[in-house]
């Protein structure tokens, strides 16, 4: 008879942890690093989980390796981010390529690139820049399912700096996916270090609790005697649709 295996068990997926992945016996808790091997099989160290000799079982109690579990997996991580961001722009160049270059909506001295994506809430949270606009993007982590967001539905989400209002969107190398918008059109980046260094600003100025003070401090009425403030005025001021984003965005100016 089949042993039974536990929900969320290793269950011979291979295919769904990484070399790197540490995985727990939930018979007897005895725990399997790939970086240490096991010594009692003379199994050498570097030897990944899904690499194990066939007839090899848990020293600890016997059990066959269908019966552990995913303790902890930064390489599934890691590769999981890198392969969603290959797609992402993988994407957005075809679409420039096919659709937008000879868009005069476009600055052809920038190109497309993912800036600063990190894991967030089980997510991927970054900026993308292209030619013709630079978002905030939330893409599916490996536990999401999104293939059922709706196009144009649209959701506020909290981060320390304040709501940001986020559209739902779906392409077909990406798959589902949530972008909020930060400039469009990108006429007024003179170059794409510029650009890059925007985009590495937003994403410091979106986890900076005290933002929204210093926010309501600078949308309180200017006072009479201080004419030179127009002229002062960020660079890109104009290409701001939310106060919240006008103000992480305008950190850094060109």
């Amino acid at each position: 008879m089949t042993q039974p295996g536990f929900e969320g068990s290793y269950l011979g997926a291979g295919a769904k942890i990484s070399a790197q992945a540490v995985l727990e016996c939930k018979i007897c808790w005895h725990v399997y690093d790939p970086a240490l091997g096991d010594e009692t099989r003379q199994i050498t160290p570097g030897t990944p989980f899904t690499a194990l000799p066939h007839d090899w079982t848990c020293p600890g109690c016997g059990a066959a390796p269908e019966q552990f579990m995913v303790l902890r997996d930064t390489g599934r991580a890691d590769d999981a981010m890198a392969q969603a961001i290959a797609r992402l722009e993988a994407d957005f160049r075809e679409i420039y390529n096919g659709k937008m270059r000879d868009v005069p909506l476009c600055n052809h001295s920038l190109h497309v690139q993912a800036v600063g994506f990190q894991p967030w809430q089980g997510h991927y949270l970054g900026v993308l820049v292209a030619p013709w606009f630079m978002n905030l993007v939330l893409l599916a982590g490996p536990d999401d399912n999104w293939t059922a967001l709706i196009a144009g539905t649209k959701e506020l989400t909290g981060f320390p700096s304040g709501q940001y209002e986020f559209i739902h969107n779906a392409r077909e190398q990406v798959g589902g996916y949530k972008a909020c918008s930060l400039f469009s059109p990108m006429n007024d980046f003179n170059s794409q270090m510029q650009a890059v260094d925007v985009a590495r600003a937003v994403m410091v100025g979106l986890f900076d609790p005290s933002a929204l003070e210093r926010l309501d401090e600078g949308s309180r009425p200017m006072a009479p005697d201080a004419p030179t403030a127009v002229a002062q005025a960020p660079k890109l001021q104009r290409a701001r649709p939310l106060e919240r984003r006008a103000f992480i965005t305008g950190q850094v100016q060109g």
